[in-house]
């Protein structure tokens, strides 16, 4: 007999621990002070052109900006000075990252939710979705065609919040991934990094999903006003508690989990304000725990289906503010990587990529079970919302490639120890951008041997080559051991990387 919401009530009861939150509190009060924002972007208005230069020096230096400059920056309506401010974010992106770019999958593995987020169409009350839950064997066959077919060698595994999907059914699935090992052309594929998109977690649990190797843990905040996130999520649910969310990455950094992934879900409110949401919430990070966070996320509100709220909101967000917001986020957390997803459509992605984003998607499909079943259409009943760009990995590779980028498959930082505040002192001082260009080209070379189409790799060849070139000239040391390892890689084999100890 299948099991309704009612029979989960104790579970729904006892997941929240407000000690683990009501400890962070001010007076009863969180971190985020909504008179303070309101004022600040109400009083730091008509600055002149010197002032908003001396903040780009401090963004080129790699330093957070405070409240009262990232208002000054959001403010700016000189359109001479907003390009200004796009050239730094580009030169800001450069010097911390270089000219990498990152890519990933999203796998969706379980549309069961508790929630009634007025927003998401995996809402419990749409009864059009079509609910399920991959089992370990469709999770292992996804994974098949991501690593065997595509090319990926990182997800995001996206769950709902659900009894059915708890920290248990996360372990066992991340395992699942982390076990399939596909033949390729010239070698094999294997997810290398999970990093995980999920509901917030108590610490306990946390430290379990940890030990299964957990990458990044990304909770997005939705919307930091506090009116605007009690109308959009239901009282009496998980969600409904604003708290529980806001501190779910104090939990995380306590329970030993250093790269976090923060976010807001642009359209539900003033983008401003968010804006300045996600500042506060970065800044919160170093001062309790002396490291940002490793990831910021900007998607847009997106058509869903049986989702009326998604074409009703008063706040969307124009592709002009897009740019701008993408933009003050660069200038404002200048370490952060900044993750540009496939909501956006392939125009948009191409306008906005130089302003400073680090990370993006490809191949992306969000239904459940959607790369092995193979549709065709963006079925409705099994998607959380509507894409904006369906194009191959292959398709994006060569256009990045075309545009001067390589793209990064590199996830050896992770396993050589660089999380937390090691890879924060490096992405400050510009070190972290050149240690990963050597570690991209390699993976790089893998990739275009086993998935590129003759067309890409064309592209991939001139781009590989460039960067080769630079290593020798600018990182000498390591050119002998890169060259060796790239033969190697070119002969078959395969996940070698050069090791970069830090102390």
């Amino acid at each position: 007999m299948e099991r309704t919401l009612d029979d989960y009530q104790e579970w729904i009861r006892n997941k929240i621990k407000k000690d683990e939150y009501e400890k962070y509190l001010n007076e009863g009060k969180d971190f985020i002070n909504e008179e303070e924002i309101v004022e600040k972007l109400r009083t730091e208005k008509k600055a002149d052109g010197k002032k908003v230069r001396d903040i780009l020096q401090k963004s080129l230096a790699v330093q957070i900006l405070t409240p009262e400059e990232t208002a000054t920056l959001l403010n700016v309506e000189d359109k001479e000075l907003w390009q200004e401010m796009q050239d730094v974010a580009s030169k800001v992106k450069k010097k911390v990252y270089d000219n990498r770019i990152v890519t990933f999958a999203p796998l969706y593995l379980s549309n069961l939710c508790v929630n009634n987020c007025l927003y998401c169409a995996f809402r419990k009350d749409n009864t059009i979705v079509k609910r399920r839950k991959l089992n370990l064997e469709e999770v292992k066959k996804e994974t098949q065609v991501l690593t065997g077919e595509i090319g990926h060698k990182r997800l995001i595994v996206v769950y709902g919040e659900h009894p059915e999907t708890d920290v248990d059914y996360m372990m066992e699935s991340i395992k699942a991934i982390y076990s399939v090992k596909e033949k390729t052309k010239s070698g094999w594929g294997q997810i290398r990094r999970v990093n995980v998109n999920a509901a917030p977690l108590s610490i306990e649990k946390l430290k379990e999903l940890k030990k299964v190797g957990l990458g990044t843990f990304q909770v997005f905040q939705e919307t930091y006003h506090h009116q605007t996130y009690r109308k959009v999520h239901s009282p009496g649910t998980i969600k409904g508690d604003y708290n529980w969310r806001l501190y779910c990455m104090h939990r995380a950094m306590e329970a030993g989990i250093d790269d976090v992934g923060i976010g807001v879900l642009f359209g539900l409110y003033d983008w401003r304000f968010e804006a300045m949401g996600l500042l506060y919430h970065a800044r919160e990070l170093e001062k309790k725990f002396g490291v940002g966070p490793h990831t910021i996320s900007f998607p847009r509100l997106e058509p869903a289906s049986n989702t009326p709220f998604n074409q009703q909101s008063e706040y969307k967000v124009s592709d002009d503010d897009f740019k701008k917001l993408i933009t003050v986020i660069r200038l404002a957390v200048p370490y952060t990587g900044m993750i540009l997803t496939a909501r956006e459509s392939a125009q948009v992605r191409r306008e906005v990529l130089d302003l400073g984003c680090t990370q993006t998607d490809a191949s992306t499909r969000i239904g459940i079970g959607a790369y092995s079943d193979r549709y065709t259409t963006q079925e409705g009943e099994r998607q959380q919302f509507i894409l904006g760009d369906t194009r191959s990995l292959d398709e994006v590779i060569r256009e990045l490639a075309e545009r001067g980028y390589i793209t990064s498959f590199c996830t050896a930082g992770y396993r050589c120890g660089r999380t937390g505040d090691k890879i924060m002192k490096l992405l400050r001082t510009g070190q972290e951008g050149k240690f990963c260009k050597l570690n991209a080209v390699l993976t790089f070379r893998e990739w275009l041997d086993d998935f590129a189409s003759e067309e890409t790799k064309i592209s991939g060849e001139v781009i590989i080559n460039k960067e080769i070139e630079e290593i020798k000239k600018k990182i000498p040391t390591f050119y002998p051991k890169l060259m060796e390892y790239y033969e190697k890689i070119k002969k078959g084999e395969r996940d070698l990387y050069l090791y970069l100890p830090v102390s």
